[in-house]
């Protein structure tokens, strides 16, 4: 480790505070009658209850969400015995992860002690405190003795991760690599470098799941595990092979799978050609291999090559597994984690890996191209469909099997955990739920960008659409196999290609012809205008009614799509002009803000015509609106233009809407906190925090939604376009694949009736 890692990585543990956990309530505690509910006399009830009937833990506790990373400091990384308190920044590292990836709380518990029997009675009396065990850099053989005997004395899912963890991505990237070799985990003949406890628990798997135990040969830094040995694990002696072979290359010839979990360089490339056809090369020694990919693709071009480093493809790393067991685990109730949950979770790594690539991952990895192959056979630790699909088979597994004390409808689980990882998916539930099925026809006017691909692809998944691109079919029919995308042009997604669909553009081009002269474009200007703007083509397809509904623009400055969106598309009966509704997911909760994109400085009655528009918008998630109408004035405080204004306006919204909750004019924070508010009126227009706040202007609307958004991290939900009289929606620069996919279910649920 060179000594700029060295500093970086003792200043990231020691600033801006020592350590990398905390805890925080869940309750709030700002008077006296919170501090009796969470404590005495409150505290007694909930007490009672769970005295009466110990299930009811989990309605009352975090016990339900919360884990234990425990270890004795006896195997810590590569490091070896460091102790248990020099081994707490790895645990406390641990529960980094899984809160961030499952968000399961975890105290990391270190216990001084090497004596197996100590830890053993030490972990087993605190069953009470927790849902399950995560057991951690634990030596062999003691590993598997506490493992067992906590598994047979505690009645929650124990899990040693070095070894199962290990083993559940293995087994996930051996099953796809043997895929893309043409071979089954039947016909495979595996050799191991390596017999400690990862070994033996990636050997035991793969045997469980299919591969025949007679193909299996062990090697360690003492040789084969032959039947003659003294001194073997008790784990090890089924795989001991009656053979004179004693050396790793002597048992080499013709193994199909090379599993190393050893040391540095004990894979020689001058051994290489004793191997199988098309081999597999799992070099899992860390941070050095047994043998560098690039020494290892020299020799045998034919190999599909796996490390445990993240600088290479096909890195296998526990973060993959471990902290969706657990999730699909505590969810079910599951009073272990058996062979059948981690089989299912290996299956579900496996299965994700051929699917798409999600465009975050895309993002996040500079553009490189996974595409299930030789180098990508296993997902990337941080593709958000892991916690999906692998907590989902797991919680399945837990039912099938016979170890799970709830039941769950695992299509609406998944759809839950689904929601859990986007942060605009609660948001979203309602509209999405409205949009499945819908089918309606969507035009995406930047049809050869990689974000609306990825969009479509999630829309159709989610059966809302049949879309229409825009574009080239000679870069999408080059492009879509590059992005792993599954959907066909034709069968799956209609195009419309400006180069070659000359009669359809024909039409466009002359229903074009008959509006834009009086909308300010030149008559010579519309033939390149329909050819050359995907923006003018897609609303085009909208006006003229081949779509239902249509999402433009991404690509170029907003204002100038909005241009040619409101020169073909009208305006709603009675709507005087046309605004924008964002939204923005933030902790405390969800906030539209109006108008952040539209108009400059809108009058009194433009105000109060945006305030229904948006209101009736906020209803189609769900929500109840509450709205506030913001100024630099608080209720009459000010008699500046601005300020009368928004007076105006909230009287004239009360006349037009009398059943609106709303109320301004208003400072934020009155807007925000009813306490502050009850300060200054006594009769508030709403209750609680305002979740629609109208600003008095564009400036005031756009500064705060990309201030907020900027400095919390907080994903948005549009911009909306309300007022016009058909579903449309103009997508900004900095549109993902997911906003993409959040603005094509609120156009498909307009077109519906929504």
């Amino acid at each position: 480790m060179d000594e700029t890692l060295r500093r970086a990585a003792l200043d990231y543990h020691r600033l801006p505070r020592p350590g990398k956990l905390t805890i925080e309530p869940t309750k709030r505690m700002v008077n006296q009658r919170d501090l009796a509910l969470a404590y005495s006399p409150g505290v007694a009830v909930p007490c009672m209850e769970i005295a009466e009937d110990p299930a009811k833990a989990l309605d009352y506790t975090a016990r339900g969400n919360l884990v234990a990373v425990i270890s004795n400091g006896t195997a810590v990384l590569g490091l070896g015995a460091i102790g248990a308190l020099a081994s707490k920044p790895v645990m406390e590292g641990k529960a980094v992860l899984f809160k961030k990836f499952a968000d399961i709380d975890v105290f990391d518990i270190e216990v001084d002690t090497t004596d197996a029997d100590k830890f053993i009675e030490a972990v087993a009396l605190l069953e009470p405190t927790f849902g399950g065990i995560n057991l951690e850099d634990i030596k062999a053989p003691e590993c598997f003795y506490i493992e067992a005997e906590l598994k047979k004395r505690m009645n929650i899912p124990v899990f040693h991760d070095d070894q199962h963890g290990t083993a559940i991505v293995v087994a996930a990237a051996v099953r796809n690599a043997l895929v893309l070799q043409g071979r089954t985990l039947a016909d495979a003949k595996l050799v191991t470098s390596g017999a400690g406890a990862a070994a033996l628990a990636c050997v035991d798997l793969l045997v469980s799941m299919g591969l025949p135990i007679e193909n299996v040969t062990l090697t360690d830094k003492d040789g084969v595990i032959h039947s003659g040995r003294e001194g073997m694990l008790p784990n090890m002696a089924r795989y001991a092979r009656d053979t004179n072979a004693r050396s790793l290359p002597d048992v080499l010839p013709g193994a199909t799978v090379f599993l190393g979990l050893s040391a540095p360089g004990v894979l020689k490339p001058e051994w290489l050609p004793l191997l199988g056809d098309k081999p597999l090369i799992f070099a899992l020694a860390n941070p050095e291999p047994e043998i560098r990919p690039e020494a290892a693709r020299e020799v045998r071009p034919d190999a599909i090559i796996a490390t445990g480093r993240s600088d290479y493809p096909n890195q296998v790393n526990n973060v993959l597994c471990f902290p969706y067991i657990f999730r699909g685990a505590l969810d079910a109730g599951a009073t272990q984690i058996n062979e059948a949950m981690k089989a299912a979770a290996a299956e579900a790594i496996a299965g994700l890996a051929r699917m798409p690539a999600h465009d975050s991952v895309a993002q996040a990895y500079g553009g490189r191209k996974l595409v299930f192959g030789p180098e990508y056979i296993i997902p990337t630790p941080f593709d958000p469909r892991l916690i999906v699909e692998i907590a989902g088979a797991v919680a399945k597994a837990a039912m099938d099997s016979g170890v799970a004390t709830k039941t769950l409808d695992i299509a609406e689980y998944k759809r839950s955990l689904a929601n859990m990882n986007t942060r605009s998916g609660q948001l979203m539930l309602p509209v999405y739920q409205a949009a499945r099925g819908a089918m309606k026809r969507v035009a995406y006017g930047e049809g050869e960008d990689e974000r609306v691909l990825r969009a479509v692809q999630d829309a159709l998944d989610e059966g809302m659409v049949r879309p229409t691109l825009v574009g080239r079919r000679r870069i999408l029919e080059q492009k879509l196999p590059e992005l792993g995308l599954s959907f066909r042009l034709g069968e799956h997604v209609d195009l419309v290609d400006p180069e070659t669909d000359h009669e359809l553009m024909g039409e466009l081009v002359a229903a074009y012809g008959a509006i834009a002269s009086r909308k300010g474009v030149p008559t010579a200007e519309v033939l390149r205008h329909t050819y050359r703007r995907p923006t003018v083509t897609a609303a085009m397809l909208l006006r003229t009614g081949k779509v239902d509904a249509a999402l433009v623009g991404g690509n170029s400055e907003y204002w100038g799509q909005i241009e040619h969106v409101l020169r073909i598309i009208d305006r709603a009966p009675d709507v005087k002009r046309v605004y924008a509704l964002s939204g923005l997911i933030l902790d405390a909760g969800v906030l539209f803000l109006t108008d952040t994109h539209m108009v400059p400085d809108p009058t009194p009655e433009q105000i109060a015509e945006m305030t229904v528009l948006a209101a009736d918008a906020v209803r189609r998630f769900g929500l109840d609106p509450k709205v506030a109408l913001l100024s630099h004035s608080n209720f009459g405080s000010s008699n500046s233009p601005s300020a009368r204004k928004m007076r105006s306006a909230a009287q004239l919204v009360r006349k037009v809407a009398p059943e609106l909750r709303v109320d301004g004019e208003m400072h934020a924070d009155a807007a925000l906190s009813q306490a502050l508010r009850e300060k200054l009126v006594p009769d508030s227009g709403f209750e609680g925090a305002a979740n629609l706040l109208v600003m008095p202007n564009l400036d005031a609307a756009n500064i705060t939604l990309t201030a907020l958004s900027a400095s919390s991290s907080s994903p948005t939900v549009g911009p909306m376009l309300l007022g016009l009289s058909q579903p449309i929606h103009v997508l900004t620069p900095g549109v993902t694949a997911r906003g993409i996919l959040n603005l094509t279910s609120i156009a498909v649920c307009a077109a519906d009736g929504h």
